[in-house]
């Protein structure tokens, strides 16, 4: 599969590309034989024809090929489709690698979104070194991995991937002999082989814990030794450009969360026991990292004793050690480290039942805390520092150390989350059960915090071992336990978030603070709080109706003293993805918006430090899109050093499975929390007139959007049956349902099947419904506010960005390919109603998008995405065309296993090729 490209740049991506092609068209000669290799060079020759000339006769040619395919032939196009897919990501991510480093190595000035712009341009504003000390001290940037189920490869094939990706990289950044030239391109030809070979598609459902341990793969591929690294560049660059003064550690403001194993709203699968093993394997995780560090670095240090000296703290170290062989008697770094580690395998033992694969060299107390290992390690560094040794505590000796206080002894915070409906019947329960006949879910909302107040004050537990519960009830009361126990054995860090799902007042995070009083979490004598409550806005109704509830809230004495413990922090999350299904693309990022203005204003006046917890998706239409250009489209104070965001399904992969790639979205985010705080203007809000074209906007696209997806007789069955919804549903790619409830209704519908749905019909809906109606409407009645719309474009990130996202995810869609899809609606009179109206939506989408930004064509001002859609989706048409063809065998009755098999196939390939679909 070889590709001639028409352009005269971006050499080293074509070659690349080129080379990837040639070897995966010599594995499929090779391993399937001429004549299908010659099938799927005509199925693409024509698809390129197509996709780049719009020839109506390639078309027709490509339709007659795919359509006479057998079914074995099939699923071997597909598989070839889909993997070329795969290897131009890695051929595009590399180049990206590439072109990062030729910009380093030519001493180019930073690029946007690097740390030493972020910096550069701090400097250039005036900020000194003092200010930008103060950001680090209070900064809290937390990237949170997720499990939601839109990453559709499996372990095994990322595994390939990465494995073709580091030996394209060492092609690449090496001067080899003709030998290992040689040996170079057979690994290549192997790996390729090998991910041909290897199974796309998953036999069995993923269980909660696969995803715990495909999650925990990146803190090996990226996280445990980048994160360190990054903290190190940074101390390093803010000693220079202070004038070359002593390095000074910086305190941990950039960590990691997760939700997986921790998340069961929805998810019944999420357990006590499950949760417990996760944090058990995040643990297990962090502890043979600093084993196997500890280990290594006792390898490096081979200081003599007569040759230099050390210190007392040191020696003291050394002398407790274990370690009495007399080969290292004179080697007291040596000694002290076999001696840490002989800690660290009895605390691994201890907290894991974990055997180190290399035993100790005796025995020794395990730690009480990760303080006490961290505080050893210092030890170490003091001493090499005092002795003329400071080189040799730059190397592995601070990676560890950074990494001891970023990953401790738990790895990650594990964060928890349940629906508020949850807490209110268990709570309900647990009331009626010492109070019968207090019907508490019949009070209303003030009754309810008046009885929930004093239940917190009180301490008298309220559950008891002696009275019976409902299933639901005993497993939320273990929960809870279960986080307790995680705050003895990890630390408070282990457990530090608890989000309730679905919150629309007061008594529903009180319910929580109530239920945390049930395990110890919360003090009522104290009044002190060991974790935060975090309540979560989703829909329309409840982002407008979150600053009144937060108000509310921090107004009760009773609630602010609990805030007060948590060092007058409150953390709020904001859901992309239910509001976006709830009032389409605009609506949602408008109500947002406003929100995150009102919360500001709220916590200023409770003087009440504000932390958003963005609950992004991995695309658009779910709060996707450049994480750089969203968070500096902030509302002033909205941001103010202190950010968590979810990092949710395919995107995980294709930000962190790289080291370099990792190390760079990581910067990304520091960068930006630091310009939009540092460089913001204060004022939360822009011009009013801004605000109030939005307003109107936001109104006009909310009623269309409501009127096609839940006004619209028919559009629930008209989803079902033009997208593969209900193919998506039998997928094994998470471990959650894709319905809330045993319904159709979009209603019960996560939004995560929404959207990768709309996404694999090309018609991506989601993300850009309705706006053309919102502009027609309003130059409609404001016939000069196309130059109002202009302006904002230009002038206010929030309106640019939101555009921006649209233009990428309107060059994704394809209204010919998605025209096919609606014919899989078996009612003609539905299928005329609704994908006319949808067609002519999307055109006065894209007409007001160009006229607004100013752009001739669609990612004008985007010329990489560009360039990657022009590389990458000509493969994505047969695919699509086969899917159609498959879906429609399936539906009919065809019950035979490999029509299933192939129809996941090619989910999997259209998802590879749109990179960021769910």
């Amino acid at each position: 599969m070889t590709e001639d490209f028409p352009e005269d740049k971006d050499l080293p991506l074509r070659e690349d590309i080129r080379l990837l092609g040639r070897l995966l068209g010599d594995t499929l000669r090779a391993q399937e034989g001429e004549a299908t290799f010659e099938l799927v060079e005509r199925i693409r020759v024509s698809a390129i024809r197509f996709h780049r000339d719009e020839d109506s006769g390639a078309r027709q040619e490509l339709a007659a090929i795919l359509d006479s395919l057998s079914r074995d032939q099939t699923q071997t196009v597909v598989r070839a489709f889909s993997y070329f897919s795969h290897l131009a990501n890695i051929a595009e991510d590399q180049h990206h690698i590439r072109r990062s480093r030729a910009h380093l190595i030519a001493g180019s000035p930073p690029h946007a979104g690097s740390l030493a712009h972020a910096l550069a341009r701090a400097r250039a504003a005036g900020c000194d070194p003092a200010q930008l000390s103060g950001f680090f001290d209070d900064a809290s940037i937390v990237p949170v991995l997720t499990a939601h189920p839109t990453e559709v490869q499996r372990k095994s094939t990322l595994n390939g991937q990465r494995t073709i990706a580091h030996l394209l990289h060492r092609r690449d950044n090496s001067r080899l002999t003709p030998d290992e030239q040689e040996s170079l391109d057979e690994e290549l030809r192997r790996a390729v082989l090998a991910l041909w070979q290897t199974r796309m598609l998953r036999t069995t459902r993923l269980m909660v814990l696969d995803e715990v341990v495909n999650g925990l793969s990146y803190y090996d591929y990226t996280f445990l030794r980048e994160l360190p690294r990054l903290y190190g560049w940074l101390e390093d660059h803010l000693a220079v450009a202070d004038g070359g003064r002593p390095v000074s550690e910086l305190p941990g403001f950039l960590h990691l969360g997760s939700w997986i194993g921790g998340d069961r709203d929805g998810n019944p699968f999420v357990t006590a026991p499950v949760t417990r093993a996760a944090l058990r394997l995040q643990s297990v995780r962090a502890l043979r990292f600093h084993l196997d560090e500890i280990h290594a670095l006792g390898a490096e240090l081979s200081v003599a004793e007569g040759l230099v000296s050390v210190s007392d703290a040191l020696q003291s170290l050394a002398d407790r050690s274990p370690d009495t062989a007399a080969a290292r008697s004179d080697e007291p770094y040596r000694r002290a480290l076999t001696g840490i580690y002989a800690r660290l395998a009895a605390t691994a033992r201890s907290l894991d039942g974990l055997e180190p694969e290399r035993p100790p060299v005796g025995e020794s107390a395990p730690y009480a805390h990760c303080g006490e290992f961290s505080a050893d390690l210092d030890v170490i560094h003091r001493s090499l520092v005092a002795n003329g040794s400071e080189l040799l505590a730059r190397g592995r000796l601070r990676a560890l150390r950074r990494a001891a206080r970023v990953f401790g002894f738990h790895l990650a915070a594990l964060d928890l989350r349940q629906n508020s409906e949850v807490h209110e019947r268990v709570v309900g329960e647990l009331l009626e059960a010492v109070c019968p006949g207090i019907r508490y879910r019949e009070c209303d909302e003030a009754g309810r915090i008046d009885l929930l107040l004093r239940e917190i004050s009180s301490t008298r537990p309220l559950a008891s071992s002696h009275l019976a519960y409902s299933d639901e009830t005993r497993g939320e009361l273990e929960i809870f336990r279960t986080a307790a126990d995680a705050h003895r054995a990890y630390g408070p860090e282990a457990v530090q978030n608890y989000i309730i799902s679905k919150t629309d007042g007061v008594s529903d995070l009180l319910e929580v603070a109530l239920l945390l009083k049930e395990c110890g979490l919360l003090l009522p004598q104290s009044q002190e709080l060991a974790v935060n409550i975090v309540p979560l806005f989703e829909t329309i109704p409840d982002l407008r109706n979150c600053p009144r509830v937060m108000d509310d809230l921090l107004s009760l004495p009773a609630y602010r003293r609990l805030v007060a413990s948590r060092g007058d922090l409150q953390e709020v999350m904001l859901g992309y993805s239910d509001s976006n299904k709830d009032g389409g693309f605009l609506t949602s990022g408008w109500e947002l918006y406003r929100a995150e203005i009102a919360l500001v204003e709220v916590f200023a006046r409770h003087r009440v430090r504000l932390r958003l917890f963005h609950g992004r998706g991995g695309s658009v239409g779910r709060g996707g899109g450049p994480s750089y250009q969203a968070i500096l489209a902030q509302p002033g104070g909205a941001v103010q050093g202190r950010l968590r965001l979810t990092e949710q399904g395919e995107v995980i992969a294709s930000k962190y499975s790289n080291p370099e790639v990792g190390r760079r979205n990581l910067e990304i985010l520091a960068s930006a929390v630091l310009e939009a705080t540092l460089l913001a203007a204060p004022d939360p809000a822009p011009r009013p007139e801004y605000l109030e074209t939005m307003a109107m906007l936001s109104q006009s696209a909310h009623r269309a959007y409501r009127g096609l997806v839940y006004e619209t007789d028919g559009f629930e069955r008209y989803f079902w049956e033009s997208t593969v919804i209900a193919e998506i549903a039998h997928l094994n790619i998470g471990s959650r349902p894709a319905s809330r409830k045993k319904t159709t209704a979009i209603e019960d519908l996560r939004a995560i099947p929404w959207v990768f749905s709309w996404a694999q019909c090309r018609l991506m809906l989601p993300g850009w419904y309705g706006f053309g109606t919102a502009v027609r409407e309003f130059l409609a009645a404001h016939p000069d506010g196309l130059a109002l719309l202009q302006r904002m474009h230009h002038e206010w990130g929030f309106f640019r960005t939101l555009l921006s996202n649209m233009d990428m995810v309107l060059a994704k869609s394809d209204l010919a390919i998605a025209a096919r899809y609606s014919e899989l609606v078996t009612d003609p009179t539905l299928r005329a109603a609704i994908f006319p109206r949808v067609k002519a939506e999307w055109q006065a989408t894209i007409d007001a998008l160009l006229a607004i930004s100013g752009q001739q064509c669609l990612l004008e001002d985007n010329p990489l995405l560009a360039r990657s859609i022009r590389n990458r989706f000509p493969y994505l048409d047969p695919l699509n065309h086969l899917q159609i063809e498959l879906i429609r065998r399936l539906r009919a009755g065809n019950a035979d296993e490999r029509v299933k098999r192939a129809v996941h196939l090619t989910i999997n390939g259209i998802a590879a090729g749109l990179r960021n679909s769910g």
